[in-house]
């Protein structure tokens, strides 16, 4: 028989921040609850309450009980943490089956996993850093086949794997407690507090997947969207409610759609615009929270399935399809679309022109073409000039080379949306290129502090201040706030505004989708 290993592991099917699989997930409820990681990582946590409180170990016994306090939870102890890509093989119950790939396995000198799963073990062969190339994992998923250790069903996960003990210390008032166990609070207000930040539900401190503490909040659903809306979309100025329930009906679906994404670490999503931004109780305004209310249950859905509900601050005059931002594959609603209500003609797609003559751009160093945008976003056109020392400075860092000067900077390819698809710059130090959203981050601005910042869209043109001169200031024209697909936050307000319901906003810039009533 085999050795049986007994580890803490957690698995999770490793996909991309931004994924167009479209997987359905299950139908929720009223009821059910998300878990966001509001602190990802750290070695000591706060929790508390203003009113009466319980902490306990999750699903076990009472630790101490308390009235407008705190207690500080802080890592005692921690296991040895691995995270690895391994390719999972099989899932038997047959331990005669697992005894015999274990064997075949061993006398190739490959690694080897077996988890006790689900009244039977899953197999997993080779160990991959995390930072692995696909190219890399693909050639040896294609050695084990040939080898026969492996089907053309196998697949990569990411396995996070604890050997050995880690506890946490429990400070309140003096009195100290240690666990092994994650351990949470409840306080029969429903309100508690997290590294002092306020939030609705359960507050818990558990171990994440690299060994530290994560601070996690847990609650319902719709409970949560009271958080996000009004930071993803501020109530003030942006009170419109026809806009507002676009966003929460937009937020909800994305929720749904990526529930376990980060499970390895314990919860589902990051409070971040990695996932979407939550502020928790404080952040809540009476009219986000009725458009929650409102729009409550409400997602959109594509041939049956959640639609990938990314959104922006603002498009600049026209969306962008999404394989012009990603690498990715086109997808049916994420279609670029104008922000206007003059149709779909791609001569609506802003010039050169349009930007150079529009009355008052926003400088980015200090910081009505749009029918739908112009009025609500300062960022609908902007510009912005780099010495060429500046720009020298800008492409050294991003490139990690020595560039002393820019001779040109080329705009090689332009999507229908009229974004930059590719770009290329002409250096002392040789030509350099960028595609797609990327070109932001090789191609960032001074701000007011004299920090370097990602480029506010790929919609944009540049060209030499002195045509003339062998390495010219450059200045950029632009339009826009963000990767510039699906829902445009401030386009939704302007549609709002002139009349549009929250339907109409949706399904102008998610094409042929439907909404649908999930609970």
């Amino acid at each position: 028989m085999f050795k049986r290993s007994w580890f803490i592991v957690l698995l999770c099917l490793c996909v991309s921040a931004f994924s167009f699989s479209g997987i359905q997930t299950a139908k929720a409820d009223d009821g059910q609850d998300i878990r966001i990681g509001v602190i990802p990582e750290a070695e000591s946590i706060t929790l508390g309450s203003d009113d009466s409180f319980i902490i306990s170990e999750v699903n076990g016994e009472t630790l101490l009980e308390g009235t407008n306090g705190t207690a500080n939870v802080s890592l005692e102890s921690s296991g040895t943490v691995d995270t690895s890509y391994r390719l999972q093989v099989a899932w038997t119950t047959s331990t005669t089956y697992v005894d015999d790939w274990l064997h075949r396995a061993e006398l190739g000198n490959y690694d080897t996993y077996v988890e006790d799963y689900n009244g039977g073990y899953r197999l997993f062969i080779g160990k991959f850093p995390a930072d692995a190339s696909w190219g890399t994992r693909d050639a040896f998923r294609n050695e084990v086949i040939a080898n026969g250790l492996a089907g053309t069903d196998s697949f990569w996960k990411q396995v996070t794997i604890t050997e050995g003990t880690s506890s946490m210390k429990i400070i309140y008032q003096g009195e100290e407690l240690t666990t092994e166990k994650p351990v949470q609070i409840i306080s029969p207000d429903g309100l508690i507090e997290i590294g002092g930040k306020k939030y609705r539900g359960i507050g818990e401190v558990a171990y994440n997947s690299k060994g530290t503490l994560a601070g996690i909040n847990q609650l319902p659903i719709e409970q949560y969207l009271y958080g996000v809306v009004p930071r993803e979309l501020p109530p003030i100025p942006y009170g419109e409610m026809e806009a507002q329930k676009s966003q929460a009906v937009a937020a909800r679906t994305y929720t749904l759609a990526n529930l376990g994404k980060r499970s390895s670490d314990g919860y589902d999503l990051l409070p971040t615009p990695s996932d979407q931004v939550y502020g928790g109780f404080e952040a809540e305004h009476p009219i986000s929270t009725q458009a929650v209310q409102e729009s409550e249950g409400m997602v959109a859905m594509h041939n049956g399935k959640l639609i990938t509900a990314v959104y922006h601050s603002t498009t600049g005059g026209y969306t962008a399809n999404n394989e012009d931002i990603w690498s990715s594959d086109a997808v049916e609603y994420l279609r670029g679309v104008p922000d206007s209500n003059r149709g779909k003609a791609i001569e609506h797609v802003p010039t050169l022109e349009v930007f150079k003559n529009h009355a008052n751009p926003t400088s980015l160093r200090a910081a009505k073409e749009g029918d739908y945008e112009s009025d609500w976003s300062k960022y609908h056109r902007w510009e912005f000039q780099w010495t060429n020392e500046e720009l020298s400075e800008v492409l050294s860092e991003y490139f990690a080379v020595d560039i002393k000067e820019v001779y040109e900077v080329n705009v090689l390819e332009r999507s229908n949306s009229g974004r930059v698809l590719e770009i290329e710059f002409v250096t002392d130090n040789g030509l350099f290129y960028e595609q797609k959203d990327q070109i932001r981050w090789a191609l960032k601005y001074i701000n007011a502090s004299g920090g370097h910042s990602a480029l506010l869209s790929t919609l944009f043109f540049i060209e030499p201040t002195d045509q003339k001169a062998e390495t010219p200031s450059f200045k950029v024209y632009g339009g826009g706030w963000g990767h510039g697909v699906g829902l445009s936050q401030t386009g939704a307000v302007g549609m709002a505004t002139k009349g549009a319901t929250y339907e109409e906003i949706l399904k102008h810039f998610y094409q042929n989708i439907t909404l649908v009533k999930q609970y």
